[in-house]
């Protein structure tokens, strides 16, 4: 089976570690198929520019753009080199989006929200000061907004907070009461012919599950989804392709028998095999 990774991040994004090259090095030690390099891009904070606390977006995307395609000619042969971008917060402000979008990442757009408006990340909420229902409504509502965008391929991390929350809390939220806004998110991304992302970085942290997990995953393939993408998330060479074939595996329980890469933003199906 191709095993490909659509989610890693080189040190052209403000929290990782290692060098294009040397990502697509350990993908080839993995026995990866494809990578997509899918550098951060916070749109909104684009307009800080150089004062920006993740670095000047107007240089790093530019340059994980550039070493990508470096990578795509001397990796050719070897290993299928994704040129991407992980955009987070699209709705936030949709002037700077298009600034993001204009960088030219040429393959594969995963689209994220990593905070909602006038609040940190929720890596930074001190979840015992809030609400973690209202917490979760209010980023169930912005993945709603966020999947009617036409400009990308795959939704992220789906169910991104549970992270945090389970680190710092050691529970795990009930999600049952947001049944009917996940459906309407899922309902989005099918009808628009979008890709929902497993993301296998929680099965390496105290969540010890995948985003989403099984259950909405099967979901999405139940309501009519096509589109699957398995990403590690991996900010370093140490997880580059790490959980990748669990991640297939939730896909295939789900019902899928293919996921999916993206070349020039048009979905290739890659076949799941035993």
């Amino acid at each position: 089976m191709k095993l490909c990774d659509l989610h890693t991040h080189s040190n052209n994004s403000f929290d990782a570690q290692n060098t294009v090259e040397e990502m697509c090095e350990s993908a080839i030690k993995s026995g990866l198929y494809a990578v997509a390099i899918t550098d951060h891009c916070e749109a909104p904070m684009i307009g800080y520019g150089t004062k920006c606390e993740y670095g000047n977006f107007d240089e790093l995307i530019p340059k994980s753009i550039s070493d990508a395609f470096a990578a795509k000619k001397k990796y050719a042969g070897k290993l299928k080199v994704l040129c991407g971008i992980e955009l987070g917060e699209p709705m936030h402000d949709i002037e700077l989006t298009k600034r993001a979008l204009a960088y030219g990442a040429s393959d594969f757009t995963l689209a994220s929200v990593h905070n909602l408006k006038g609040m940190s990340d929720f890596y930074f909420i001190d979840y015992s000061k809030v609400n973690v229902d209202e917490i979760l409504k209010l980023y169930f509502d912005e993945l709603a907004e966020t999947a009617t965008f036409q400009h990308f391929d795959s939704l992220a991390h789906l169910t991104y907070p549970l992270r945090y929350i389970k680190a710092k809390t050691g529970k795990i939220p009930n999600l049952s009461a947001f049944k009917k806004q996940i459906d309407d998110i899922f309902k989005i991304l099918i009808k628009n012919n979008k890709a929902l992302e497993i993301n296998v970085s929680g099965l390496f942290k105290d969540l010890k599950s995948t985003l989403p997990g099984q259950e909405l995953v099967s979901r999405f393939k139940e309501l009519g989804g096509k589109y699957i993408t398995v990403g590690t998330d991996s900010h370093s060479v140490d997880f580059v392709g790490k959980g990748i074939r669990e991640g297939i595996e939730v896909a295939k329980k789900a019902g899928f028998s293919n996921f999916t890469i993206y070349e020039n933003h048009i979905p290739i199906l890659i076949p799941i095999s035993d």
